[in-house]
């Protein structure tokens, strides 16, 4: 499978759509990839936020996230910065320092894209968060504790549930 061609069948200013053999898979345009935040801060609250994602249809829950180097002023950023730069951004918070979690794939059956995992240290509040550009997110601060319950309510209000959210739901799912 390896030593077949890799095929451009689409190309966006984002994503391109792909083809190797009989495999179809997207990958992110230009190598941009994603910083994804884990931000609990010292009294065992998860920052989350709430954003409509068209591919869906609907809203979701999820971790703080965005993308790397995808504006002109941003080519070649690391991804500390873009974690920084993301949390300020969609929460109202800034993080005292960012640890690299490691690199981890979503789906990596259809997309190609990684995202760069990093945990928030040292949360303070500088604003009201709410993302940029007509994002219209909704930042929600959730004990980790009542995490679960939180995701339930959220299901059935109908809203998509980000599968990173597995990170800290993992014993709960595991019954530990």
């Amino acid at each position: 499978m390896n030593d077949e061609p890799e095929e451009i069948r689409w190309q966006g200013r984002f994503i391109v759509a792909k083809t190797r053999g009989k495999w179809e898979y997207v990958s992110r345009a230009r190598g941009i990839r994603a910083a994804v935040i884990l931000a609990v801060d010292d009294a065992a609250h998860v920052l989350l936020v709430e954003q409509y994602r068209v591919p869906l249809g609907r809203s979701t829950i999820e971790l703080p996230a965005g993308l790397i180097g995808d504006g002109e002023d941003t080519v070649g950023e690391d991804p500390t910065a873009a974690a920084v730069r993301e949390l300020e951004e969609e929460t109202g918070y800034t993080a005292a320092r960012m640890e690299v979690v490691g690199e981890f794939y979503s789906s990596p059956g259809m997309v190609s894209e990684s995202f760069t995992l990093l945990r928030a240290h040292g949360l303070r509040q500088i604003g009201p968060g709410g993302g940029v550009d007509g994002e219209d997110i909704t930042v929600h601060r959730v004990p980790v504790a009542d995490l679960a319950g939180f995701v339930a309510q959220a299901r059935e209000r109908g809203l998509g549930i980000d599968v990173r959210l597995l990170t800290l739901m993992g014993p709960t799912i595991l019954g530990g």
